[in-house]
Protein backbone atom coordinates (compact mmCIF):
# COMPACT_ATOMS: atom_id res chain seq x y z
CA UNK A 1 0.00 0.00 0.00
CA UNK A 2 0.95 3.43 -0.70
CA UNK A 3 0.96 6.84 0.91
CA UNK A 4 1.61 10.49 -0.29
CA UNK A 5 4.90 11.36 0.78
CA UNK A 6 4.75 14.99 1.61
CA UNK A 7 6.63 16.72 4.19
CA UNK A 8 6.23 20.34 4.80
CA UNK A 9 9.86 20.91 3.04
CA UNK A 10 8.23 19.11 0.22
CA UNK A 11 5.15 21.44 0.09
CA UNK A 12 6.84 24.23 0.59
CA UNK A 13 9.20 23.59 -2.33
CA UNK A 14 6.51 22.54 -4.83
CA UNK A 15 4.11 25.58 -3.80
CA UNK A 16 6.96 27.92 -4.19
CA UNK A 17 8.12 25.86 -8.07
CA UNK A 18 4.05 25.63 -8.96
CA UNK A 19 3.86 27.26 -12.22
CA UNK A 20 1.53 24.70 -13.25
CA UNK A 21 1.60 23.39 -16.73
CA UNK A 22 2.78 24.48 -19.94
CA UNK A 23 -0.17 26.06 -22.00
CA UNK A 24 -0.49 24.17 -24.96
CA UNK A 25 1.24 25.72 -28.01
CA UNK A 26 -0.43 27.91 -30.44
CA UNK A 27 0.10 25.74 -33.59
CA UNK A 28 -2.31 22.90 -31.88
CA UNK A 29 -5.92 22.91 -33.42
CA UNK A 30 -7.20 25.95 -33.62
CA UNK A 31 -5.91 27.57 -30.46
CA UNK A 32 -5.73 31.20 -30.49
CA UNK A 33 -3.48 33.76 -28.85
CA UNK A 34 -4.84 34.68 -25.82
CA UNK A 35 -5.89 38.30 -25.44
CA UNK A 36 -3.69 40.77 -22.57
CA UNK A 37 -7.42 41.14 -20.72
CA UNK A 38 -8.37 39.33 -17.57
CA UNK A 39 -11.59 36.89 -17.03
CA UNK A 40 -15.17 38.00 -18.54
CA UNK A 41 -13.63 40.87 -20.51
CA UNK A 42 -10.89 39.05 -22.77
CA UNK A 43 -12.67 37.76 -25.87
CA UNK A 44 -13.89 34.30 -26.01
CA UNK A 45 -11.60 31.96 -28.29
CA UNK A 46 -12.89 29.38 -31.31
CA UNK A 47 -11.74 26.27 -33.24
CA UNK A 48 -12.03 26.67 -36.84
CA UNK A 49 -15.10 24.84 -36.27
CA UNK A 50 -17.05 27.39 -34.45
CA UNK A 51 -16.75 25.88 -30.94
CA UNK A 52 -15.73 27.34 -27.52
CA UNK A 53 -11.68 26.76 -27.35
CA UNK A 54 -11.12 25.19 -24.04
CA UNK A 55 -7.14 24.46 -24.50
CA UNK A 56 -5.04 26.54 -21.86
CA UNK A 57 -4.02 25.96 -18.29
CA UNK A 58 -6.56 26.33 -15.93
CA UNK A 59 -5.98 27.98 -12.05
CA UNK A 60 -7.78 28.46 -8.86
CA UNK A 61 -10.49 26.71 -7.07
CA UNK A 62 -10.76 22.91 -7.44
CA UNK A 63 -11.56 20.14 -5.50
CA UNK A 64 -10.20 21.08 -2.51
CA UNK A 65 -8.98 24.66 -3.34
CA UNK A 66 -8.17 27.40 -1.34
CA UNK A 67 -5.03 28.53 -3.41
CA UNK A 68 -3.88 32.03 -3.34
CA UNK A 69 -3.02 33.27 -7.02
CA UNK A 70 -0.93 35.78 -7.25
CA UNK A 71 -1.10 37.28 -10.68
CA UNK A 72 1.38 40.14 -12.18
CA UNK A 73 0.22 42.97 -14.07
CA UNK A 74 -0.57 40.56 -17.51
CA UNK A 75 -2.47 38.11 -15.29
CA UNK A 76 -0.03 35.59 -15.34
CA UNK A 77 0.42 32.82 -12.64
CA UNK A 78 3.87 32.18 -11.27
CA UNK A 79 3.22 31.25 -7.50
CA UNK A 80 0.50 29.18 -6.22
CA UNK A 81 1.14 29.45 -1.99
CA UNK A 82 -1.86 27.72 0.47
CA UNK A 83 -3.22 30.44 2.06
CA UNK A 84 -6.74 30.32 4.55
CA UNK A 85 -9.75 31.82 2.37
CA UNK A 86 -10.60 35.48 1.83
CA UNK A 87 -13.85 36.36 2.39
CA UNK A 88 -15.05 39.68 0.67
CA UNK A 89 -14.14 43.05 2.71
CA UNK A 90 -11.61 40.69 4.81
CA UNK A 91 -7.88 40.95 4.37
CA UNK A 92 -6.65 37.72 2.88
CA UNK A 93 -3.99 36.27 5.59
CA UNK A 94 -1.61 32.82 5.57
CA UNK A 95 -3.25 29.78 6.73
CA UNK A 96 -2.67 28.99 10.22
CA UNK A 97 -3.96 25.94 10.90
CA UNK A 98 -4.89 25.20 6.87
CA UNK A 99 -5.96 21.34 6.82
CA UNK A 100 -8.09 21.86 9.85
CA UNK A 101 -9.78 24.94 8.07
CA UNK A 102 -10.47 22.71 5.16
CA UNK A 103 -12.28 19.62 6.85
CA UNK A 104 -14.27 22.22 8.82
CA UNK A 105 -15.32 24.10 5.45
CA UNK A 106 -15.99 20.70 3.77
CA UNK A 107 -18.79 19.49 6.73
CA UNK A 108 -20.39 22.91 6.85
CA UNK A 109 -20.66 23.29 3.65
CA UNK A 110 -25.02 23.81 3.04
CA UNK A 111 -24.83 22.32 -0.49
CA UNK A 112 -24.89 18.19 0.62
CA UNK A 113 -25.79 15.02 -1.39
CA UNK A 114 -28.73 14.15 -0.05
CA UNK A 115 -28.57 10.14 1.02
CA UNK A 116 -31.51 7.91 1.67
CA UNK A 117 -32.17 7.43 5.33
CA UNK A 118 -30.65 3.72 5.12
CA UNK A 119 -26.96 5.51 3.98
CA UNK A 120 -26.54 8.54 6.52
CA UNK A 121 -25.34 5.98 9.64
CA UNK A 122 -22.13 4.76 6.98
CA UNK A 123 -21.49 8.33 5.90
CA UNK A 124 -21.20 9.71 9.32
CA UNK A 125 -18.99 6.52 9.91
CA UNK A 126 -16.75 6.91 6.79
CA UNK A 127 -16.73 10.22 7.67
CA UNK A 128 -15.43 9.53 11.42
CA UNK A 129 -12.68 6.87 10.73
CA UNK A 130 -11.75 8.61 7.37
CA UNK A 131 -8.17 8.26 8.34
CA UNK A 132 -8.61 4.56 7.69
CA UNK A 133 -11.58 4.20 5.44
CA UNK A 134 -10.76 7.21 2.81
CA UNK A 135 -9.30 5.67 0.01
CA UNK A 136 -7.06 8.66 -0.96
CA UNK A 137 -5.38 7.70 2.24
CA UNK A 138 -4.33 4.26 0.48
CA UNK A 139 -3.25 6.03 -2.34
CA UNK A 140 -6.03 5.07 -4.78
CA UNK A 141 -7.31 7.72 -7.21
CA UNK A 142 -9.76 9.91 -6.34
CA UNK A 143 -11.79 9.37 -8.73
CA UNK A 144 -14.75 11.58 -11.00
CA UNK A 145 -16.06 13.95 -9.52
CA UNK A 146 -13.69 13.87 -6.37
CA UNK A 147 -10.84 15.11 -8.27
CA UNK A 148 -12.24 18.22 -9.42
CA UNK A 149 -11.78 20.67 -12.40
CA UNK A 150 -9.01 20.20 -15.35
CA UNK A 151 -6.11 21.74 -14.30
CA UNK A 152 -4.64 21.95 -18.36
CA UNK A 153 -6.83 21.40 -21.38
CA UNK A 154 -5.71 20.03 -24.93
CA UNK A 155 -8.86 20.27 -27.54
CA UNK A 156 -8.84 18.49 -31.29
CA UNK A 157 -11.80 18.10 -33.50
CA UNK A 158 -12.34 14.88 -32.35
CA UNK A 159 -11.19 15.07 -28.49
CA UNK A 160 -11.03 16.84 -25.19
CA UNK A 161 -8.01 15.55 -23.02
CA UNK A 162 -7.95 16.72 -19.38
CA UNK A 163 -4.65 17.01 -17.16
CA UNK A 164 -4.97 17.03 -13.48
CA UNK A 165 -1.84 18.07 -11.49
CA UNK A 166 -3.06 15.54 -8.57
CA UNK A 167 -1.50 12.29 -9.06
CA UNK A 168 -0.44 13.26 -12.92
CA UNK A 169 -3.95 12.58 -14.03
CA UNK A 170 -5.34 12.40 -17.32
CA UNK A 171 -8.31 12.19 -19.16
CA UNK A 172 -9.35 11.38 -22.50
CA UNK A 173 -12.95 12.37 -23.81
CA UNK A 174 -14.22 12.21 -27.53
CA UNK A 175 -16.06 14.77 -28.58
CA UNK A 176 -17.19 13.24 -32.01
CA UNK A 177 -20.82 12.34 -31.19
CA UNK A 178 -20.26 8.18 -30.74
CA UNK A 179 -22.23 6.92 -27.16
CA UNK A 180 -20.43 4.96 -24.52
CA UNK A 181 -18.44 2.21 -25.47
CA UNK A 182 -20.79 -0.80 -24.50
CA UNK A 183 -17.53 -2.97 -22.80
CA UNK A 184 -15.75 0.29 -21.42
CA UNK A 185 -19.40 1.33 -20.20
CA UNK A 186 -19.79 -1.22 -18.22
CA UNK A 187 -15.98 -2.01 -16.41
CA UNK A 188 -15.99 -0.86 -13.07
CA UNK A 189 -12.79 2.37 -13.13
CA UNK A 190 -12.33 5.35 -11.27
CA UNK A 191 -13.19 7.87 -13.93
CA UNK A 192 -15.52 5.67 -16.05
CA UNK A 193 -16.23 5.59 -19.61
CA UNK A 194 -17.11 9.33 -21.02
CA UNK A 195 -18.51 11.32 -23.91
CA UNK A 196 -19.02 14.71 -24.90
CA UNK A 197 -21.32 16.17 -26.50
CA UNK A 198 -22.01 20.19 -27.12
CA UNK A 199 -24.91 22.26 -25.92
CA UNK A 200 -24.55 25.03 -27.95
CA UNK A 201 -21.56 26.94 -26.13
CA UNK A 202 -21.62 24.50 -23.41
CA UNK A 203 -19.21 21.19 -23.27
CA UNK A 204 -21.10 18.31 -21.51
CA UNK A 205 -19.81 15.43 -20.82
CA UNK A 206 -21.80 12.36 -19.81
CA UNK A 207 -19.65 9.68 -17.84
CA UNK A 208 -20.72 6.05 -16.50
CA UNK A 209 -18.96 2.68 -15.45
CA UNK A 210 -17.93 3.34 -12.00
CA UNK A 211 -15.67 1.35 -9.12
CA UNK A 212 -17.75 1.97 -5.60
CA UNK A 213 -14.57 2.46 -4.38
CA UNK A 214 -14.07 6.03 -4.58
CA UNK A 215 -16.23 8.80 -2.63
CA UNK A 216 -17.39 11.74 -4.05
CA UNK A 217 -15.99 14.00 -1.97
CA UNK A 218 -13.97 13.66 1.79
CA UNK A 219 -16.84 13.61 4.40
CA UNK A 220 -17.57 10.14 3.74
CA UNK A 221 -19.52 10.78 0.75
CA UNK A 222 -19.23 7.44 -0.72
CA UNK A 223 -21.24 6.28 -4.13
CA UNK A 224 -22.76 3.31 -6.20
CA UNK A 225 -21.37 1.59 -9.11
CA UNK A 226 -24.46 2.48 -10.75
CA UNK A 227 -23.16 6.58 -10.63
CA UNK A 228 -23.41 8.68 -13.59
CA UNK A 229 -21.57 12.19 -13.68
CA UNK A 230 -22.62 15.20 -16.01
CA UNK A 231 -19.85 17.87 -16.34
CA UNK A 232 -20.87 21.08 -17.98
CA UNK A 233 -17.68 23.29 -19.30
CA UNK A 234 -18.97 27.17 -20.01
CA UNK A 235 -15.94 29.27 -21.14
CA UNK A 236 -16.51 33.27 -20.66
CA UNK A 237 -13.50 35.10 -22.09
CA UNK A 238 -10.43 33.83 -19.97
CA UNK A 239 -12.64 32.23 -17.39
CA UNK A 240 -14.32 29.02 -17.01
CA UNK A 241 -16.67 27.23 -14.56
CA UNK A 242 -16.99 23.66 -13.87
CA UNK A 243 -20.24 22.42 -12.70
CA UNK A 244 -21.12 18.71 -11.77
CA UNK A 245 -24.31 16.94 -10.99
CA UNK A 246 -24.14 13.48 -10.15
CA UNK A 247 -27.07 10.72 -10.31
CA UNK A 248 -27.34 8.08 -8.19
CA UNK A 249 -30.97 6.43 -7.18
CA UNK A 250 -28.86 3.58 -5.40
CA UNK A 251 -28.03 5.87 -2.92
CA UNK A 252 -29.04 9.36 -3.22
CA UNK A 253 -32.35 10.60 -2.97
CA UNK A 254 -32.01 12.94 -6.05
CA UNK A 255 -29.52 14.54 -8.10
CA UNK A 256 -26.78 16.36 -6.56
CA UNK A 257 -25.53 19.33 -7.98
CA UNK A 258 -22.24 20.27 -7.01
CA UNK A 259 -21.05 24.03 -6.00
CA UNK A 260 -19.96 25.08 -9.49
CA UNK A 261 -15.93 25.87 -9.86
CA UNK A 262 -14.44 28.77 -11.56
CA UNK A 263 -11.05 28.96 -12.88
CA UNK A 264 -9.01 31.29 -14.70
CA UNK A 265 -6.69 31.33 -17.62
CA UNK A 266 -2.71 31.33 -17.26
CA UNK A 267 -1.38 32.69 -19.76
CA UNK A 268 2.36 32.09 -18.79
CA UNK A 269 4.27 30.88 -21.27
CA UNK A 270 6.92 29.66 -18.75
CA UNK A 271 4.37 27.71 -17.04
CA UNK A 272 5.42 24.45 -16.85
CA UNK A 273 4.12 21.00 -15.20
CA UNK A 274 5.53 20.35 -11.76
CA UNK A 275 5.62 16.59 -11.35
CA UNK A 276 2.81 15.52 -8.30
CA UNK A 277 5.08 13.71 -5.88
CA UNK A 278 4.99 9.88 -5.24
CA UNK A 279 2.67 8.25 -3.07
CA UNK A 280 3.85 5.64 -0.41
CA UNK A 281 1.23 4.41 2.11
CA UNK A 282 3.16 4.16 5.13
CA UNK A 283 1.76 5.31 7.75
CA UNK A 284 -1.54 4.27 8.44
CA UNK A 285 -0.43 1.91 10.65
CA UNK A 286 0.68 4.21 12.98
CA UNK A 287 -2.54 7.33 12.80
CA UNK A 288 -3.17 7.90 16.86
CA UNK A 289 -6.33 9.49 16.27
CA UNK A 290 -9.34 10.23 14.05
CA UNK A 291 -8.65 14.07 13.37
CA UNK A 292 -7.65 14.90 9.85
CA UNK A 293 -7.61 17.79 7.71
Amino acid sequence: MRRPIRTNTMLAAAAAAALWFMPADAAQYGQQPQAAGTGQNAPTPRTPDGKVNFSGVWIGGGGGGGDTLKPDEQGNITVLSKGRPCHPGQECKPGINFERDSGVRQRMDPNLPLYKAEYWDKVQDLDVNGNFKDPDIKCYPEGLPRIGAPSKIVQTATEIIFLYQNKNTFRVIPTDGRAHDPIRSQDLTYYGDSVGTWDGDTLVIDSVGFTDESWLAWPGYFHSNNMRVVERLRRDGNTMTWQVTVHDPDVLMQPWTMTPVTRRLNPNPKALLVEDLPCEDRDQDHIATRERG
